[in-house]
C-alpha cells in the first residue's frame, strides 16, 4: 500500500532529472501528499515527455461520480491487467510517479506507527503509476488522474507492511513510459520486488495522519517509546 509520499522537489528540477519539459505550475515542497492531491508526474507521448500535475486517486473514463478516485490510489500489479478499473491504462496510459519518500504504518502494541522510507542515496524514488481521463459531467471539463502500483514487498520493507509501491530502476523508466498497444506482459518483470535500490528508513512523529499538516517537521526522525509487554499472572 502506499497512501502518503512527499514530493518537495520543483517542477523545473524533475524535468532536468528525466529530460522532460516542465508543462506544470510549481505546486510547493510538499511533505504529505494524500490521495485526491494533485502531484507531479511525468508522462510521455511518442518522444514528447512532460512534467505534469494530476489528480491521485484514478477515475476511470466510465465513472459516473469523481468520488471514485478516492479509492482508486493504488493499484494491484498481480490484477492490473483484469482490473476494469485499471487495464486499459495499463495498456496506453503509464506514467512515473517521482517521490522524495513515501509513508508506511507498522502496528506497534495499540497504536500505529509512520515511518518515512527514502533512497538511502537522496535521489527520488520513481514509482510506476497509471493514468486515465474522467470528463467531469459538471464542469465540462477533463480530469486526469493517477494511481500508483503496488506489489509484495522486498526484504527491507517485509517487516513494515505486506505491500509495497513498484519502484522503478532508471533503465526501466523509458519502458514504462513507452507507447505500447500490445498487452504490456513484457512489464511484469518489473512488479517483482528486489532490493537494488537501498532504502532509508526511520519513524517519523504522528504529524503526518492529518492530512491537514505539512512541513518539514513530518520528516523529521522520531525515537520510539519502548513498547510494554502485557502484563501476565504469576503462579
Amino acid at each position: 500500500m502506499c497512501g502518503r509520499f512527499t514530493q518537495q522537489r520543483p517542477a523545473s528540477e524533475l524535468a532536468a532529472i528525466f529530460a522532460a519539459e516542465p508543462l506544470a505550475d510549481e505546486l510547493g515542497a510538499r511533505y504529505n501528499v494524500a490521495p485526491t492531491d494533485e502531484a507531479f508526474v511525468v508522462v510521455q507521448r511518442e518522444e514528447r515527455r512532460a512534467i505534469t500535475a494530476y489528480r491521485w486517486g484514478l477515475i476511470p473514463h466510465w465513472a459516473t461520480e469523481r468520488k471514485a478516485g478516492s479509492r482508486m490510489f493504488n493499484a494491484r500489479a498481480e490484477t492490473v491487467t483484469a482490473s476494469p478499473a485499471f487495464r486499459d491504462a495499463f495498456r496506453r496510459k503509464r506514467c512515473l510517479v517521482p517521490v522524495d519518500s513515501f509513508y508506511e504504518w507498522r502496528r506497534l502494541g495499540a497504536t500505529r506507527q509512520p515511518y518515512r522510507v527514502a533512497r538511502a542515496d537522496g535521489r527520488p524514488l520513481v514509482l510506476a503509476g497509471l493514468w486515465a481521463g474522467w470528463r467531469d459531467p459538471d464542469l465540462d471539463a477533463v480530469v486526469r488522474t493517477f494511481t500508483i502500483v503496488t506489489t509484495t514487498p522486498n526484504d527491507q520493507l517485509s517487516d513494515l507492511h505486506d505491500r509495497m509501491p513498484v519502484i522503478l530502476p532508471d533503465d526501466a523508466w523509458g519502458r514504462w513510459l513507452a507507447d505500447d498497444d500490445g498487452d504490456g506482459v513484457g512489464l511484469f518483470g518489473l512488479f517483482e520486488s528486489t532490493d537494488e535500490v537501498e532504502l532509508a528508513i526511520h519513524p517519523v512523529g504522528r504529524g503526518v495522519n492529518d492530512v491537514r499538516q505539512d512541513g518539514p517537521a513530518l520528516i523529521e526522525p522520531v525515537l520510539l517509546e519502548p513498547v510494554a509487554e502485557p502484563a501476565t499472572l504469576g503462579i
